[in-house]
C-alpha cells in the first residue's frame, strides 16, 4: 500500500476537524512544495539539461551558415539572408511563450511539457533534410515557438518546487546560466557537427534529443499545485473545500494575462521597460557575436568557420565565471532582510544590484572595448577572446539581475513581468544581429564595438539609478504596490 493510499484510508483523526483546507493542503504530501529536495534537484537539472539543448538548435547553424547559403544558393552580397533561420527562430520563440506557458500554468505543465519536446524533436527533421531555404524557414520558426515555450517553462517549473526566493536563488541563477549557455555554445557545437556536413549538425542534435526522452518521461512530473489539488480533492475529502477555492480562468483572463499585461507592464512601468532594454541587449550581444566574431577572426585571423566557431566558446567561459560570482551576490540579498526598514524580515530587491553595476561597467562595456580596440591583424588573436569572456561575464550577472529583481518587485505578478522581459530579449536576439555585419564593415570592427560599448555604458545607468532610489520608485508604481502579497 502506497503512502498516498494510506493518507486517505486512515481514520480522521480529532486535528483533521479543526484543520484548514489550506493547511491540509500545505502538508499533503502531493503539494510540489512538499517533494523530496533530491527529487527537486533532479527535476530542475533535466529542465536545465534540455534548456540548454533546445538553445544548441537556436545557434548551431551560424557556423555552417555560409554552406547553407552556397547550396540553397542564397545571396549575402547586400544582405545577411544567413542569418534569417536565426531570425525567425528567436521571433517564434518570443511569441510562443505568451501563448503557450499560461495554458501549461492552468491545465497542466506535464503533458504539455512533454507534448511540445516530442514535437520539437519531430521538426529537427525536416531540418536536416530540407531542400530549400523557405522549408528551413518555416520549420524554423515553429521549431522556436515550441523551443520559447520548453526552455521558459523551467522557470515555471523552480516557481513550483522551491518554495521561498532563498530555494529559488540557486535553481533561478542556473536557469541563466543554461538559457545563455545553450545559445553561445550552438556556435560551437556547429563548428564540431559541420565537419561532415551542414546537415549533420541537425543529425548530430536529433541523436541528442531522442536519447533525452527517456529521462524526461522519468523525471518530469506535473508541479501545478492548483491542477493537482483538484486531483485529490476527490481521494482526500480534506482537500475538497480547497479545491472548490480554486477556479481555472476563462480564455478573456487568460489572453489577458498573456498578451495585455505583460505588454502594459512593458509600456507603463519604466522599471520594467528600462531592465528590459539592458538585459535584451545583453541577450541580443551573445547573437551579434556569431557575426562579429566570425567577421573579425576571419578577416584578421584567416580563421576558418568552425574555428571562429570554436571561438565563441570565450564567451560561455565569461558566463561560468559570472554564475559562480553571483553566488556570493544571493548571499548579500538574503542579509539585506535585516536591514530592511519597511518589510522587516524581507530581503530587499535593491540588494540583487552592487554586482551587476560593475559588471556592466567593467565586464560588459570595458569587455566591449577591449574586444574592438584589440580586434587588429598585428595583435595576438587571444587578447580579443579576453574581451569576450569579459562580455559573457556582464551579460551572465546583468541578464539574471533583472530576473531576480523583477521577480522580488513585482510578487504577484511576476510571470507577466518575466513575460514582457524574456518576449524583448528573443526580439532583440531575432532581429538586432542583422546589422551586425554592416555595422562591423562600415564602422570598423574597432568602432562598431564601440558603438555597442557606449550603449551598454548607457544602460548601466537603469541599475545605479534603481540601487539608489528603487525604494521610492517602487512605493510611487501603482502597479507594484498592487503587486506586493503584502
Amino acid at each position: 500500500m502506497t503512502a498516498n493510499s494510506q493518507v486517505s484510508q486512515e481514520p480522521l483523526q480529532r486535528e483533521d476537524f479543526t484543520q484548514t483546507p489550506e493547511k491540509a493542503w500545505e502538508e499533503h504530501p502531493a503539494n510540489p512544495f512538499n517533494l523530496p529536495r533530491r527529487r527537486k534537484w533532479r527535476l530542475t537539472l533535466t529542465a536545465a539539461s534540455v534548456t540548454l539543448l533546445v538553445g544548441l538548435n537556436a545557434t548551431a547553424i551560424a557556423t555552417p551558415a555560409r554552406s547553407i547559403a552556397h547550396d540553397f544558393h542564397i545571396s549575402e552580397d547586400s544582405f545577411p539572408n544567413s542569418f534569417w533561420p536565426i531570425t525567425v527562430w528567436n521571433t517564434g520563440a518570443a511569441l510562443g511563450p505568451m501563448i503557450g506557458l499560461p495554458l501549461l500554468e492552468n491545465f497542466g505543465n506535464r503533458k504539455g511539457y512533454l507534448l511540445c519536446y516530442v514535437a520539437f524533436v519531430i521538426l529537427v527533421v525536416p531540418q536536416a533534410v530540407a531542400r530549400n531555404f523557405a522549408t528551413l524557414l518555416v520549420i524554423r520558426a515553429i521549431a522556436g515557438t515550441l523551443g520559447g515555450i520548453l526552455q521558459n517553462t523551467m522557470e515555471m517549473f523552480v516557481a513550483d518546487i522551491w518554495l521561498t526566493d532563498k530555494e529559488r536563488d540557486l535553481p533561478v541563477t542556473l536557469y541563466t546560466l543554461v538559457l545563455l549557455a545553450g545559445v553561445t555554445l550552438g556556435p560551437v557545437f556547429g563548428a564540431i557537427a559541420k565537419e561532415l556536413s551542414w546537415r549533420w549538425v541537425f543529425y548530430v542534435q536529433l541523436i541528442i534529443y531522442c536519447s533525452l526522452v527517456p529521462l524526461l518521461l522519468l523525471t518530469i512530473q506535473e508541479t501545478r499545485g492548483a491542477v493537482l489539488l483538484s486531483r485529490w480533492a476527490s481521494k482526500d475529502h480534506r482537500l475538497s473545500r480547497a479545491a472548490a477555492g480554486t477556479t481555472k480562468p476563462s480564455l478573456p483572463t487568460l489572453l489577458y494575462e498573456a498578451i495585455v499585461r505583460p505588454a502594459y507592464l512593458l509600456c507603463s512601468e519604466p522599471v520594467v521597460f528600462f531592465l528590459t532594454l539592458w538585459s535584451s541587449f545583453c541577450f541580443g550581444l551573445v547573437f551579434i557575436s556569431t557575426q562579429s566574431i566570425a567577421q573579425v577572426y576571419a578577416i584578421n585571423y584567416g580563421f576558418s568557420d568552425a574555428a571562429s566557431g570554436l571561438t565563441q566558446s570565450a564567451l560561455f567561459i565569461g558566463e561560468v565565471i559570472g554564475f559562480f560570482a553571483y553566488l556570493p551576490q544571493n548571499k548579500y540579498y538574503q542579509q539585506s532582510a535585516s536591514k530592511n526598514p519597511v518589510e522587516a524580515g524581507s530581503p530587499v530587491p535593491e540588494a540583487r544590484l552592487p554586482l551587476s553595476i560593475p559588471a556592466s561597467l567593467l565586464g560588459l562595456t570595458g569587455g566591449l572595448f577591449w574586444y574592438g580596440w584589440s580586434s587588429y591583424p598585428h595583435i595576438h588573436w587571444i587578447l580579443p577572446i579576453v574581451g569576450l569572456a569579459l562580455i559573457g561575464f556582464g551579460i551572465m550577472v546583468i541578464v539574471n539581475t533583472v530576473d531576480l529583481y523583477i521577480t522580488d518587485a513585482y510578487a504577484k505578478y511576476a510571470g507577466s513581468a518575466i513575460a514582457a522581459v524574456a518576449f524583448g530579449e528573443n526580439i532583440f536576439a531575432a532581429w538586432l544581429p542583422l546589422a551586425a555585419n554592416s555595422m562591423y564593415t562600415v564602422l570598423g570592427f574597432q568602432w562598431a564595438s564601440s558603438l555597442l560599448g557606449f550603449v551598454g555604458l548607457c544602460l548601466t545607468f537603469a541599475p545605479i539609478g534603481l540601487l539608489f532610489k528603487g525604494e521610492s520608485v517602487r512605493r510611487r508604481s501603482k502597479f507594484i504596490t498592487k503587486a506586493s502579497y503584502t
